[in-house]
């Protein structure tokens, strides 16, 4: 077995948390790179490609019972040339190979292993595989074997195999400009999601359970258009439960990755930032939808995590916490009961009652099925349905969990924490961005506003090159890989939110600028879409355009939105005409298995309209401003761009935006202009006239 006082591997040398946590395998593993390739042509070996990620439970099993195993290690290095990619460094060789996983085998995710041969083509995939035979898996050892013999008796029907894999690729991944979208793709939707949506404790299907809140953004949308209660009646329910249960870090705040089970309770502890992210936009336009603050306090604990234990002193956000610490899997979070008694004393027993502490622990281990002897806090009963059983008035309740929390809160800190993956990346930092700018004017909070400005700069400061380019990833001081098409999609969707929360001219022109970087080198000109790489990125076996809305939105999905928004806020058609070419690429895909891409849903109810463009002038009153814009900001509205001209230095937006160079107040008051399905209203100053033009 190797330790971290022994020999290293060339992965030493990497920025990668999770490449740098197998530094010191005894496997003799290389980075991605050409280096690797040509030592396989040379030495006439496969490759062995493990993919994963610093914050995944089961690439470090496979890691603990091989890779650090010196037998295995011995026969990997005599067998492959063995490449680790770290999927956040480097999505788009993850992209890649993962669809050759689902094409050969029906499923996916990590550890993803690959063999493939020296030109990049695979010929074998799967997962996690144990260091021996188990349970019907094959073992690792065994495995390599079968490899190594199939590879000097059997090369032909490999290479025709790679052949055709790597040919299938390339087809799959060819798109055509089809008729666009019909409307009532958006009722086929909502159906299939009815059909799927789990009554009694929300989310969708049985187990496993993902948070999928851009599912939710669009059953929001779709409530609005339709006027449908059953979909929020479902965002709701979703919501609350997720938050009711162990998914949800009771003590700490912060949404794990996802439940194992159909009732929320038993997670897997890893927390992401864009889960963080994406959550917490559900939350917030769900709290537009209906004013409850129960939505709006949520999000805040989202927040309050995040800005404590994600958020670097330079204004970035880290990419998330292990599950894992002292080599198992939840140890951090869960609890004892006798440490709760020695910790909480009189308030002990209530504090059991609220979050379902038992003396044998309140869940069994995944993988064994047996008691585990610890507990996850979690809520089987609302605050206020707990109030009425227990006949205890919810403010004391409240306060009871509030002092109890933070006294566990306090402890918990002085254990092991998990890893922390530190690196920053540009693309689930726009997503954050995003939450914390909506939240900003929403709320009325100045620091999610200001913390939101801050990791923008970061962002423009650090991960921006000399030609304007994005880089991908940020770590130690090091900014480097060429940005993909999510860094520029989530970027310039951050872009037009500060712009809506701020209305600093600055936020819009970098919308502007970094869209045309974007579709400059991503843009299929011929065929329509983005491709996930550019024109100068490395030459992979195949050029993958994403549309797949999974654990975050697809890049295709988010530019379709941004760009109908770019177009509106501009009246540049270029932007509605890009638009209405990505509906068309992709219109039979999302037709046929629509709830597979929930933002693109998103992007086609904007496109669909009605929505609402608005101008806002200002007046010499300053307190009209202020009057105006939360009423605007407190409603929900998805379908709309608001356009403010201010009254020192209009010019920016009026060069920007021409169309508004005739726009003007009226009596010098602040003046609202609405126009809505291509028709404009008068201008006004009237709040209740603004209000019956916008519908709210």
């Amino acid at each position: 077995m190797s330790d971290k006082t022994g020999k290293t591997n060339r992965l030493i040398k990497e920025k990668s948390p999770y490449l740098l946590q197998h530094a010191y395998n005894p496997v003799d593993w290389y980075p991605w790179c050409e280096e690797a390739f040509k030592k396989a042509e040379e030495e006439d070996k496969p490759v062995f490609l493990s993919i994963g990620y610093s914050t995944c439970h089961w690439c470090h099993v496979m890691e603990h019972e091989s890779f650090e195993d010196s037998s295995v290690a011995e026969l990997m290095n005599d067998v492959f040339i063995n490449i680790k990619v770290d999927r956040e460094e480097r999505p788009d060789i993850d992209n890649i190979y993962m669809s050759v996983c689902q094409m050969m085998t029906g499923a996916g995710g990590w550890p993803l292993t690959i063999i493939m041969d020296h030109n990049k083509k695979p010929f074998f995939s799967g997962t996690y595989f144990p260091k021996n035979n188990r349970y019907g898996r094959v073992g690792l050892i065994n495995l390599i074997k079968q490899i190594d013999n199939a590879w000097k008796t059997k090369r032909d029907e490999i290479e025709q195999s790679a052949e055709q894999i790597t040919n299938f690729l390339n087809v799959n991944n060819t798109s055509n400009k089809n008729a666009a979208a019909e409307i009532s793709v958006l009722e086929t939707a909502f159906n299939s999601f009815k059909s799927m949506f789990d009554n009694k404790y929300g989310g969708f299907g049985n187990s496993p359970k993902f948070p999928s809140p851009h599912n939710l953004m669009f059953l929001l949308r779709y409530w609005k258009r339709s006027g449908n209660n059953e979909a929020l009646e479902m965002t709701e329910k979703t919501l609350k439960q997720m938050r009711m249960g162990g998914l949800f870090d009771q003590i700490g705040f912060g949404f794990h990755r996802y439940s194992t089970d159909n009732k929320w309770l038993l997670p897997h502890f890893e927390k992401m930032l864009y889960d963080q992210a994406l959550i917490s936009n559900a939350l917030i336009e769900t709290y537009q939808a209906t004013g409850n603050d129960e939505y709006k306090r949520i999000a805040e604990e989202i927040f309050m995590y995040v800005l404590r234990d994600l958020t670097s002193p330079e204004g970035g956000f880290y990419s998330a916490e292990d599950a894992d610490s002292e080599g198992e899997e939840g140890k951090f979070y869960v609890w004892k009961e006798n440490e709760i008694d020695d910790l909480l004393k009189e308030d002990s027993d209530l504090f059991k009652t609220i979050f379902n502490i038992l003396p044998g622990g309140n869940f069994t281990d995944e993988a064994t099925r047996t008691p585990s002897g610890t507990n996850i806090p979690f809520l089987k009963k609302t605050i206020a349905e707990l109030s009425k059983e227990l006949n205890v008035p919810s403010g004391i309740l409240n306060e009871t969990i509030n002092k109890s929390r933070e006294i566990l809160f306090k402890e918990r800190e002085k254990r092991i924490h998990p890893l922390k993956d530190d690196k920053i990346l540009t693309d689930w930092n726009g997503l954050m961005i995003t939450s914390l700018a909506k939240a900003g004017r929403v709320f009325e909070n100045s620091l999610y506003t200001e913390t939101a400005e801050k990791s923008f700069g970061f962002i423009m400061n650090k991960l921006t090159g000399p030609d304007g380019k994005l880089i991908h990833r940020y770590r130690e001081g090091e900014a480097a890989l060429s940005a993909f098409a999510d860094d520029y999609a989530f970027v310039v969707s951050a872009a037009l939110e500060l712009y809506e929360t701020t209305f600093k001219i600055e936020f819009l022109q970098s919308a502007a600028g970094l869209s045309e970087i974007f579709i400059n080198d991503f843009y299929d000109t011929e065929n329509g879409g983005f491709y996930f790489t550019s024109n100068g990125s490395e030459n992979l076996i195949t050029r993958t355009k994403e549309i797949y809305d999974g654990a975050v939105p697809s890049a295709n999905s988010v530019m379709f939105l941004n760009l109908l928004k770019l177009s509106r806020l501009t009246a540049n058609q270029k932007y509605e005409d890009l638009a209405s070419e990505i509906s068309r690429t992709f219109s039979d895909e999302v037709s046929k298995h629509p709830t597979a891409y929930s933002m693109f849903l998103c992007a086609l109810d904007f496109s669909f309209g009605p929505s609402y463009e608005i101008v806002i002038v200002e007046g010499k009153n300053a307190d009209e401003r202020e009057e105006i814009i939360p009423l605007i900001n407190m409603n929900f509205l998805p379908n709309k761009v608001v356009v403010f001209i201010p009254i020192k230095n209009p010019e920016h937006i009026k060069n920007l935006a021409a169309y508004t160079k005739s726009y003007n107040s009226i009596e010098n008051k602040t003046t609202v202009y609405v126009c809505s399905n291509f028709q404009c209203s008068l201008p006004t100053y009237d709040k209740e006239k603004i209000i019956n033009m916008l519908g709210i």
